[in-house]
């Protein structure tokens, strides 16, 4: 199975060379910034994302908005990690060598990989990330889709991916984060209720603000709105 690209003919290997010589083409600190950004900064920048989202799901909406929305928004990182353990048993069926060691003049920007190339675990976590973040809320989930798309650039670019590569890791990561969200989303959602109602671990739910928005409502019978689609209800 380590044969998925073989020779230049192959689109797959001219895409990599075309988005790769790129690279070559670019200042060397601008690859020092790429093999940065395609390493950690994507990943960090969609920590940020699920960060950002988790301060606006608790102080919008009703509470059970609030509730909905983080317990999505746990269950991007569980994904994130389930998709890569699912990958796991792939790479070891596939066994796709890495792009370098199968065809000369690339410029790869990150040595020391040396396990199996399909599929990326970067592409596959960043979209599992992303999916479960736009289930949260949906225009911080257009962000996190939008570094995932990168991330899977970023990849190529490096030298250290064929583009199936990372497109076999977005679908992974996308597959099991949609597939699995139902089930998951059912256990999540009591605990994030649970700790909603206790004393200590309600700020992690409902900002303070939120609480005595909803509290003032509920004192003269005025329903709380819930936000539209563009905000942060959960995606259907």
């Amino acid at each position: 199975m380590a044969g998925l690209a073989s020779d230049g003919s192959n689109p797959d290997v001219s895409l990599l060379y075309d988005i790769n010589g790129l690279a070559k083409a670019a200042p060397p600190w601008f690859d020092r910034v790429m093999e940065y950004v395609g390493e950690y900064g994507i990943i960090l920048g969609l920590v940020l994302v699920v960060l950002g989202c988790w301060w606006s799901v608790r102080r919008r909406g009703t509470l059970a908005d609030s509730v909905s929305g983080l317990a999505a928004l746990i269950w991007a990182p569980l994904a994130a990690g389930l998709a890569l353990l699912v990958n796991i048993p792939i790479r070891g069926f596939v066994e796709r060598p890495r792009p370098f060691k199968d065809h000369q003049g690339l410029d790869v920007l990150v040595g020391g990989k040396t396990d199996y190339s399909f599929v990326s675990d970067h592409a596959t976590m960043a979209m599992a990330i992303a999916v479960g973040v736009f289930v949260a809320h949906r225009r911080y989930g257009l962000v996190a889709i939008a570094l995932a798309l990168a991330e899977a650039f970023c990849r190529v670019y490096m030298g250290v991916h064929y583009p199936t590569d990372v497109v076999g890791g977005l679908a992974l990561g996308t597959a099991v984060a949609l597939l699995l969200a139902p089930p998951a989303l059912a256990l999540l959602t009591p605990v994030v209720s649970a700790v909603a109602r206790s004393a200590r671990g309600a700020r992690l739910v409902r900002s303070r603000r939120a609480a005595e928005r909803l509290a003032v409502a509920e004192t003269f019978g005025i329903p709380e709105p819930r936000l539209g689609t563009g905000e942060s209800d959960l995606a259907a």
